[in-house]
């Protein structure tokens, strides 16, 4: 651990200050407030502490000592997160590439003709473009809405097709699909055999796909996690640990950045 550089700017009567630890120099904003506890805050800037005035700095420091392990955590989270917001800015614009069924396609921009995609869009191969009807002038939101509203579209195609086919497979029915943008989940099934399925899982390999359609068909027979539904998704999708361990790596917030 080490981040011992202070912020560019300081809040309100806040006081910049380090700590020698096991693994490093670790660097901390102290803010006096009107409070019974000594509370850690982990921001974008690092460790911010709020402690009362009664708190010596010794029993400030053994506070973070007591919860280093947490700290080490939160900031390889927050590193983690600032980094994919920046790789994140960088992806939406002409030239950026975005994952399509688990391979690299380029964004183009080309105001003058509808969208279209240079390649096949079923069998994507790296390299393949997406061009948007945007001018050169388009800022990167416009970019990212018209990139994901064709993302969209696809999902909707692609997903129809693997889901009838599981559906066959398991030799069940469903009263109905559609997408979804959830921010914790990659699908769901309810009990009116109502499948929803999250529209972000059009940038995986199809493999990683098939798991989340046989994870929710299973649900049609089981509709628990007990040892009969996995038993199901295995004989719908043998090979479904590999794309299991994947996802549960990969929450859907952090998507397009795989």
């Amino acid at each position: 651990m080490r981040t011992a550089d202070p912020p560019p700017a300081l809040p309100p009567d806040a006081r910049w200050l380090t700590l020698a630890l096991d693994d490093g120099l670790l660097g901390y904003t102290l803010r006096r407030a009107r409070r019974t506890t000594i509370g850690l805050h982990i921001r974008d800037t690092g460790l911010a502490i709020q402690a009362p005035a009664w708190a010596t700095r010794a029993q400030i420091e053994d506070a973070i000592r007591h919860k280093a392990a947490w700290i080490r955590d939160k900031l390889r989270d927050r590193d983690r997160r600032l980094e994919l917001l920046a790789l994140q800015a960088g992806q939406w614009c002409a030239g950026g590439r975005i994952p399509y069924l688990g391979v690299a396609i380029e964004l183009r921009l080309d105001g003058a003709r509808s969208a279209r995609y240079e390649g096949d869009p079923d069998t994507p191969a790296a390299g393949d473009r997406l061009f948007l009807p945007l001018p050169d002038t388009a800022d990167t939101s416009r970019i990212q809405e018209r990139a994901q509203a064709w993302l969209q579209t696809r999902a909707r195609i692609d997903f129809e097709i693997r889901l009838r086919r599981c559906l066959d497979q398991a030799e069940q029915s469903i009263a109905g699909w559609g997408l979804s943008s959830a921010q914790g989940r990659w699908g769901s099934c309810t009990s009116q055999r109502r499948i929803r399925l999250n529209w972000r899982l059009i940038h995986f390999a199809p493999a990683l796909i098939d798991y989340v359609v046989a994870h929710e068909v299973a649900h049609l027979k089981e509709m628990n996690h007990s040892p009969a539904f996995w038993r199901e998704v295995e004989r719908l999708c043998p090979d479904f640990w590999t794309a299991r361990d994947t996802l549960r790596r990969q929450p859907p917030d952090t998507l397009p950045l795989i």
